[in-house]
Formats: C-alpha cells, structure tokens, sequence
C-alpha cells in the first residue's frame, strides 16, 4: 500500500466516528500534490448539503488527532469540504447513493466512437456499471471508467 493510500485510509478511520458524532456522511478522503503542495481533502455530505459550521466541527475533531499522531510526514493543508455537485462515484456507498440519479461516464478508451456519456445510474458490481443513456443500456466496465461523477447542469 502507497503512502498515499495509508494517510488516506488512516484518515478515514478515524473520521467514521467524527461524522457519526455530528451526523455526516463520510464521502471520500484524499491525500494530493498540485504544485509543491500537499493537501488532506476530507469530504462531507448530509441531506440538504453541508454547511461551513460542518466543515469547521469536522476540522476542529480532525486536527488534534492528526497533531496527535502526526503520520503524515509531508507539511499539508487539511481541507474539509462538500463533495459537490459533480460528486465522483468511488466506492460502494456512493453507487448506492447515485443509484437512479443521472451520472456522467469517462472512459479510458472509445465506445462507439464516444468517450463520454450521460444517463441514469441504474446497477453496478464489483467490475461493471449500466447506464441507462436515453432508453438504451449502456454497460461499462469500471477498469476501462476513468471518472464517473454526478451529472449537473449550469
């Protein structure tokens, strides 16, 4: 397992019982570079979306945990934030979550001579995912999906 991956699932466990304390749904964790900066993005929902008073109570339980234990050893910026409106479809929960909600599907390589599609959620497992893009089913498998999001319009 990655550095990457273990400050990622590190930080996981110990936000579980944060967001069950406050109420939230754990959504992601991401330990990132952009640049020469490292940044600890922890994602938050709850039904009718997430506040900044949210983001705050999650850092102010967050923080002395990770001045406590202090794993990562790169100097970061931790963020808590909503998943937002695009949200990416990673685990199973969120599969669940966006199950029947319109989604938006990147692939690695061409399908018909198309990359990216738009429809609704309708099943998923372990190796594929069905869309179901204007009355027709369309079947993916999750090792060729480069991003598969919520769909959202402006």
């Amino acid at each position: 397992m990655s550095r990457k991956d273990q400050y990622e699932k590190r930080t996981w466990d110990h936000m579980v019982p944060i967001c069950g304390r406050l109420g939230l749904q754990l959504v992601d964790t991401e330990f990132t570079k952009e640049g020469g900066d490292f940044a600890l993005t922890v994602y938050i929902d709850k039904e009718g979306g997430v506040t900044v008073d949210d983001c705050q109570a999650v850092s102010d339980l967050l923080n002395p945990i990770l001045d406590e234990e202090d794993y990562i050893s790169e100097t970061y910026t931790l963020y808590v934030s909503s998943p937002g409106l695009g949200r990416k479809l990673k685990r199973p929960h969120d599969f669940e979550w966006a199950c029947g909600r319109e989604v938006e599907v990147k692939t690695y390589r061409a399908y018909d001579g198309e990359k990216e599609f738009r429809g609704v959620l309708k099943s998923w497992d372990d190796k594929q995912v069905t869309i179901d893009a204007n009355g027709q089913d369309r079947t993916f498998e999750k090792k060729e999906i480069s991003l598969i999001r919520t769909a959202f319009d402006f």
